[in-house]
């Protein structure tokens, strides 16, 4: 059900004085360092506070010294509150153990970590982010010399270290900013300039200029604010217009999501309706999103409304696949689990082969490294492409689908027909299931062996079953899985079928019965 305030402002004011003090001296005990996606995240107080940010810092500075890995460390973070003065903190840290470090003086987009790690000039990052979640979260993300997200075999080593200096503090050693800076321990790098020069080579701004499109793009609040002004200023991209300029760390102008929480989230309607109110009355052609640090992406246009993730994801393959000639014919198409099938057909048309990988951009990391995609996506509105960033990319994104608009003189929807017309139209869904603690354990011992007796769903052949990420289930033209989540009491239930809405829901009803899931 959707909150009665979802898409609209709220009264309610985060009262910022009271997290900055739950950030100094949380009032309930501190949470154990979890690192999940690469990073540890949790709210403001007991669930991320100064002690954490030390703690974590500590724990790269004693990995890195035990590996022997050298060179400097790439620290910064987004718009949110207290990501400025975390930040900081892990430099000061960084310092204090001798290592070199590099501190963004702006908010920073997790993409241009990656890129600087890539590009040679860090060897790893810290990055005060808590992406697209609630204004009250904050957290840290570590990504290693690889330029993408951290595995297990760095951020388990990382979790105990940073566990054991929450338990001692003494552990931890701190030198001041200043003096960190007069010793040279501390840099200020130029961190737009390198990015967008690479940029302006992968992305074909003439095109977009050349179109006349008129662009809106609202930042959310965002890290992307100077990139784009930048594109527009120094690299000539007149179309372009920021919708909203504004910076606040209660996000409290952002209106809110489908639960009622401020979530700036690109690829919901909710959070994103004052740019789409500007597509639909005709203001702009096509106008985009990026989330607070620009690592996921959301696109519309008057006709189009907002495209799904899912949707976008296949506009830009198929783009890509007939507009970027020179890139080598042996490219694959990425796609995470949970993503859309739509993208099998589209790449089995062009004699591609598919990397199915567990959800998380992690998982993506060797492949991106090793050249292997021209494009590689997931459903939760984040991508990369060939010779890209090891890390999802939103401004990439934007002005990626911008190109394919501009170039093909076609809006986005109508992109997207012709490859329903020419594959199947998909009908998706996902769906959060509340559960217990007996439906959790039900469902985690679950596995494909569990489903080896299962023939038939939903009156379609069983095809296959994978168990490397939760249970999915394939049929003939259609599939089904089902996740726990790993920070909330609920399992999601993903199902997408080629033949059409009610059987995707019988699919989902029959299917999620297989886990103890009731679905409406």
């Amino acid at each position: 059900m959707t909150h009665p305030e979802a898409g609209r402002l709220s009264p309610e004011v985060i009262n910022v004085h009271h997290f900055a003090q739950e950030f100094e001296a949380p009032g309930e005990a501190l949470s154990q360092v979890k690192f999940g996606t690469s990073g540890h995240r949790g709210k403001l107080g007991a669930g991320f506070s100064r002690r954490h940010a030390e703690a974590i810092a500590q724990a790269v500075a004693r990995l890195h010294m035990e590996r022997g890995i050298k060179g400097p460390i790439l620290v910064g973070g987004d718009t949110r509150l207290m990501s400025e003065e975390t930040s900081r903190i892990c430099a000061e840290v960084l310092a204090a153990n001798g290592f070199s470090v590099l501190l963004a003086d702006i908010p920073l987009p997790t993409p241009v970590f990656s890129f600087e790690i890539i590009a040679g000039r860090a060897a790893a990052s810290l990055n005060g982010t808590a992406s697209h979640n609630p204004p009250q979260d904050m957290g840290l993300k570590y990504n290693p010399s690889s330029g993408g997200p951290a595995g297990a075999e760095f951020t388990s080593v990382i979790e105990k270290y940073a566990n054991e200096c929450l338990g001692d503090p003494k552990l931890v050693k701190r030198m001041s900013l200043s003096k960190a800076k007069a010793a040279g321990l501390v840099t200020v790098p130029d961190l737009i300039g390198p990015y967008l020069e690479r940029l302006v080579e992968v992305v074909d701004l003439d095109v977009i200029k050349g179109s006349g499109l008129r662009l809106g793009i609202h930042p959310l609040g965002g890290t992307s604010i100077p990139y784009y002004e930048a594109l527009r200023k120094e690299r000539g991209l007149k179309n372009l217009r920021i919708t909203d300029k504004t910076v606040d760390p209660t996000f409290g102008f952002i209106p809110r999501d489908h639960d009622g929480q401020i979530r700036m989230d690109p690829s919901s309607p909710y959070p994103m309706k004052p740019l789409l109110d500007l597509a639909k009355a005709g203001k702009y052609d096509f106008v985009g999103a990026t989330d607070p640090d620009a690592d996921r992406f959301g696109v519309a246009t008057k006709s189009s409304g907002l495209l799904t993730p899912n949707q976008a994801l296949c506009v830009l393959t198929a783009y890509l696949l007939d507009h970027r000639p020179s890139w080598p014919s042996s490219l694959a198409v990425g796609r995470t689990i949970g993503t859309t099938h739509l993208l099998d057909r589209i790449a089995e048309a062009k004699g591609r082969k598919v990397d199915e990988v567990n959800v998380g951009f992690k998982y993506y990391v060797e492949g991106i490294r090793q050249d292997r995609y021209v494009l590689a996506g997931e459903e939760s509105a984040g991508l990369s492409i060939y010779r890209w960033t090891a890390e999802k990319d939103g401004i990439l994104a934007v002005l990626l689908l911008a190109e394919a608009m501009a170039r093909t003189g076609k809006d986005l929807l109508e992109l997207y027909r012709d490859l329903t017309r020419q594959f199947g139209d998909p009908a998706y869904r996902r769906v959060d299931v509340a559960i217990t603690d007996g439906q959790r354990g039900k469902i985690k011992s679950m596995n494909a062996a569990s489903f080896a007796s299962l023939k038939e769903l939903a009156g379609q052949k069983v095809t296959g079953v994978r168990d490397t990420d939760g249970v999915k289930i394939y049929l003939k033209d259609s599939w089904i899985l089902a996740r726990l989540s790993g920070t909330e009491p609920i399992a999601k239930l993903y199902g997408e079928s080629f033949q059409g809405p009610e059987h995707l829901q019988r699919l989902l009803t029959e299917g999620g019965a297989l886990f103890g899931l009731q679905v409406s």
